[in-house]
């Protein structure tokens, strides 16, 4: 079963938030993960959520998921994405 997972990152440095982008992308091919959303125009309909930019990934499994973000890759580049931005995640399963 897929999992997706929702970001809401708030980049207070740009440039800096490229070099984290630099190396998540080859990490998140690697871990067979993929872009169904980043950075795109977006509109809030109910409640007081005010997203920054909004990133939707598609994880092959919650446990591919699990193991991408608690392995050494991705901790070395959080470091550096918290560094440079706020980010607030969620995954759900899906069907």
């Amino acid at each position: 079963m897929s999992a997706y997972v929702i970001f809401d990152v708030d980049i207070r440095d740009p440039a800096a938030y490229q070099q984290f982008m630099a190396g998540v992308k080859p990490a998140l091919d690697a871990a067979g993960a993929k872009y169904l959303a980043r950075g795109g125009g977006h509109k809030v309909y109910e409640g007081d959520w005010q997203p920054r930019r909004i990133v939707l990934l598609e994880f092959p499994t919650l446990a591919a998921w699990e193991d991408f973000y608690n392995g050494p890759t991705y901790q070395g580049l959080k470091a550096i994405r918290d560094a440079c931005s706020e980010a607030r995640l969620v995954s759900v399963e899906g069907l």
